[in-house]
């Protein structure tokens, strides 16, 4: 018998699609966590997937709508973008995250396979430190001022839909005009996502204590657009440039909106949306970047 945890209720969330891994890594997951007296639960839209594995009786079905609620931890296996699309549907309810990294390159995914056990054991008795991280909200205004509401952990990017030619959108930061930007498109990043996309077109490493978001040009048609590094609590305005213009906005790299030319999109930080992450005791932020970076090495 293992030690009884202090958090009794855990779900497990997989990402979408299983493989072999699994097979060989839930069975003894939800073995280790029975023998602490943890009642294990998967939520109702991945049950099919886990009954090919595990038996009926090893488990609870968790309703989407419940939104986690007498949760108290929830694990995640797979990658940072498993752990990104369960944040952006994340709420003040939403219990701490403990994010196994199941593939080679993940960044905000705290535990590797080998150390999931024994940090898990520190986690379950409520000891173990967390990150609170607030998601960036993002509104979008038809011309009837109907108003549609999203959230981003990483990023949301601007671009052309489907057919590659440049893109043109006005952007203010509090109501004061910074550019008028064309090119490929315009990234908006957190420091989380700064590490992603936001990287990959030129822009900043931004360490994750530093409260603030990026605007990060993407192939811009003039040199003369360089990103800017703004304080978190800025609000910023987008509207696309042409009259006849529609721009595709995608958050996180896993949710696309399709915005008419008359759209305006505000984004800011939310007060009310957060997510909490276990943090690695053992990992600090420059040992992930040094073992992310260094030389595109997969470990």
């Amino acid at each position: 018998m293992g030690k009884k945890a202090k958090l009794k209720n855990v779900c497990i969330v997989l990402k979408p699609k299983l493989n072999s891994e699994f097979s060989n890594t839930l069975p003894t997951l939800v073995s280790w966590l029975k023998r602490r007296s943890v009642k294990v639960f998967f939520q109702e839209d991945q049950i099919k997937l886990v009954e090919k594995i595990l038996s009926p009786s090893s488990f609870e079905s968790l309703p989407i709508e419940n939104k986690f609620k007498a949760i108290d931890l929830i694990v995640t296996l797979g990658g940072d973008g498993t752990l990104i699309g369960l944040s952006r549907r994340g709420s003040k309810s939403t219990p701490p995250i403990f994010g196994v990294n199941m593939g080679h390159l993940g960044f905000i995914t705290e535990f590797s396979k080998s150390e999931l056990y024994d940090e898990l054991e520190v986690a379950l008795g409520g000891k173990s430190p967390l990150i609170k991280v607030h998601l960036f909200k993002v509104e979008v205004t038809n011309k009837k001022g109907k108003k549609d509401r999203y959230y981003f952990l990483n990023d949301i990017v601007f671009n052309q839909s489907n057919i590659s030619r440049l893109v043109t959108v006005r952007v203010k930061a509090n109501e004061e005009p910074v550019y008028t930007l064309s090119g490929d498109g315009l990234i908006i990043s957190s420091p989380i996502g700064s590490t992603a996309y936001s990287l990959a077109a030129g822009g900043p490493i931004i360490h994750s204590d530093v409260k603030s978001l990026v605007m990060t040009p993407i192939c811009p048609h003039s040199l003369n657009y360089r990103p800017i590094v703004l304080p978190a609590n800025t609000n910023l305005e987008v509207r696309p440039g042409g009259k006849n213009e529609q721009i595709n906005i995608t958050l996180d790299g896993q949710q696309a909106i399709l915005l008419e030319p008359t759209d305006i999109v505000n984004i800011k930080i939310s007060t009310s949306r957060y997510v909490q992450f276990i943090k690695n005791p053992n990992k600090t932020y420059f040992h992930t970047l040094k073992t992310k970076f260094t030389h595109g090495r997969r470990d």
